[in-house]
């Protein structure tokens, strides 16, 4: 099959194309910058120039291929809403293109768009008056499969870890450095799904080849890591104090980031694995946390 991927210079874009590759997949990946375009040739990709806010390239590139993974989004968090509102865009362009077609599109969401309703499943979803603008992307793809696309959601957690990791985990690690201390809130009990980037890959391909339309699937190799746990490892690794901080001091301690540290998003995968066969064998959080490469070394 040739895949049409965006995001395919991206952390997991990278590994997405490298899985579809192995597997046999040919891919068009979409390169914004010279950069992009040369590490997807060099990785055995065809290179699709283009950009996530320019329709006619997303449609040249959709033209070209069998089925379509949208691992793209623009990581603004300080214009989140608008770098959401792009990517409704972006979904709805993809699936007014490919409905009816029966060619899959792949489209990617997030397990913490369901925070705070409990151990949540493939079958949850997110509550209709969410503040969360994320929730942007999940409309578009349902709005898709009603207008006969053939989509499916992948739902990555937080943690999405390995080599060159550029989320949450180091946003952490750099929040513990300015601050001297590596902090959790109230007990640290909260939970944070995780799975390693060569895991995520495969169940996008998975999803790709064997997914079925208007379903959702969760990446998640490790349903719930305590966040205490995670701060331990940066304070040990970081020779800093582990300390907890109140609930009404988090946003004094974490900034921006005090939804995300607070967050409890414990979350089964057990559908997904049983639906496409899916078996993550990557390395844990914690023990991938502990090592130098998280840290410089």
């Amino acid at each position: 099959m040739r895949v049409f991927v965006t995001g395919a210079s991206g952390f997991v874009g990278t590994a997405v194309v490298r899985n579809l590759i192995d597997a046999g997949h040919r891919v068009l990946g979409l390169a914004r910058s010279d950069a992009a375009a040369q590490a997807l040739a060099a990785a055995g990709a065809d290179v699709h120039r283009g950009d996530l806010e320019d329709r006619d390239s997303l449609q040249t590139g959709i033209a070209q291929a069998e089925g379509v993974i949208h691992t793209a989004f623009i990581h603004d968090f300080s214009n989140f809403r608008a770098s959401c509102e792009i990517d409704r865009a972006v979904v709805e362009t993809l699936g007014v293109a490919l409905a009816g077609s029966g060619r899959p599109l792949v489209v990617t969401s997030g397990t913490g768009l369901l925070a705070g309703q409990g151990r949540v499943t493939e079958d949850s979803t997110p509550h209709a008056s969410s503040p969360n603008p994320r929730i942007a992307s999940e409309e578009a793809a349902r709005a898709a499969a009603q207008a006969g696309a053939h989509v499916s959601l992948v739902r990555l957690p937080p943690s999405v870890h390995g080599d060159g990791d550029h989320g949450f985990i180091p946003m952490l690690i750099d929040i513990a450095r300015k601050q001297g201390i590596s902090a959790y809130i109230g007990n640290g009990l909260n939970q944070w799904p995780a799975v390693h980037r060569t895991d995520a890959a495969e169940l996008f391909r998975l999803a790709l080849e064997k997914g079925a339309a208007n379903a959702s699937y969760h990446a998640t190799a490790e349903g719930g890591v305590a966040f205490k746990e995670i701060a331990a490892v940066i304070g040990k690794r970081l020779n800093l104090p582990v300390a907890s901080v109140p609930p009404d001091q988090a946003e004094a301690h974490f900034g921006w980031f005090a939804h995300f540290a607070a967050m409890d998003n414990p979350s089964s995968s057990a559908g997904t694995r049983a639906a496409l066969g899916w078996q993550p064998r990557g390395i844990g959080l914690i023990a991938d946390l502990d090592r130098p490469a998280y840290f410089g070394g």
